[in-house]
């Protein structure tokens, strides 16, 4: 699909992101700039790295090899826990946009809550001030539960304009979801066909892929669209890239989203991450 016809999502600052991104975790160095650059060629604008991929700066190479104007992409990154502090958190944007070699970037997000170091308002306050000096378009979160938007949303009066959250079939995020919505932040998806195969694997999205003549990620990625959510896939493969932009030519009934939502597990986190307890520093 041309990415002129990729639907966008409104955020609550009045900006947009076009309704699915591609995600750069474990795509770095040239090959990866030739893989960012691929997907960039086939329709993607909104590429998503953050300083923990290690892939800034091949987002950025790839961006300036495309022959594309700046202005087309939206490009996210996102702050690593160890920055939480107001001037540490403001240099390591900066330090982001350097190794991006760009003058602003259009979502920066908190990678992490953090909460047992509790710094994270701190982390959104310096995010409020980057937004304001023009560093960056919009701010957001990631990995945020409910207590810790509210938190936020309470100390600086702004809402996130974006909740990164990991969301697939094992892990559907019904209340988290309703949450955002209610709040007015758009929800990205991380990991969004999970992790490995199992999820691709499972009959009741085999029998849809079959119904609808796709495959079962394309399944996967158009329940998320389907439920409001912005996917933000990662594929290396030019095939899987070309294959995740072609969603907006069928549409799965209310059923087949229940169905989807019925194999979501107790357990089923890709890595056991809880941001409640998860703590990012290497």
């Amino acid at each position: 699909m041309d990415n002129n016809n990729v639907p966008v999502y409104k955020l609550n600052d009045g900006h947009t992101l076009p309704q699915i991104g591609f995600g750069t975790y474990q795509i770095r160095g040239m090959q990866g700039v030739d893989q960012i650059l691929a997907a960039i060629q086939i329709g993607y604008r909104l590429i998503d790295t953050s300083t923990n991929y290690d892939s800034e700066g091949a987002v950025g190479e790839a961006i300036r090899r495309s022959g594309i104007p700046r202005s087309a992409f939206y490009v996210t990154s996102k702050l690593p826990g160890q920055y939480h502090h107001r001037d540490d958190a403001l240099k390591m944007l900066e330090e982001s946009l350097l190794r991006l070699r760009l003058d602003y970037l259009d979502l920066y997000l908190i990678h992490w809550p953090l909460p047992k170091r509790d710094n994270y308002v701190e982390a959104w306050t310096a995010l409020v001030e980057a937004q304001k000096r023009g560093l960056v378009r919009s701010i957001g979160v990631s990995n945020f539960e409910t207590a810790h938007l509210d938190r936020i949303i309470e100390a600086t009066g702004v809402a996130p304009a974006v909740n990164q959250n990991e969301i697939h079939p094992y892990w559907i995020q019904d209340k988290l979801l309703q949450a955002n919505q209610d709040r007015g932040i758009v929800t990205e998806a991380w990991s969004p066909l999970g992790r490995g195969s199992d999820e691709l694997k499972e009959q009741t999205i085999l029998s849809l892929a079959d119904k609808y003549h796709k495959n079962a990620g394309q399944i996967i990625l158009r329940w998320h669209l389907q439920r409001g959510v912005l996917p933000i896939p990662k594929s290396g493969s030019l095939k899987h890239q070309h294959d995740n932009l072609e969603l907006w030519n069928f549409e799965l009934t209310a059923d087949e989203i229940t169905a989807i939502n019925a194999l979501t597990k107790a357990n089923g986190r890709v890595n056991n991450q809880d941001p409640n307890t998860y703590e990012e520093f290497n």
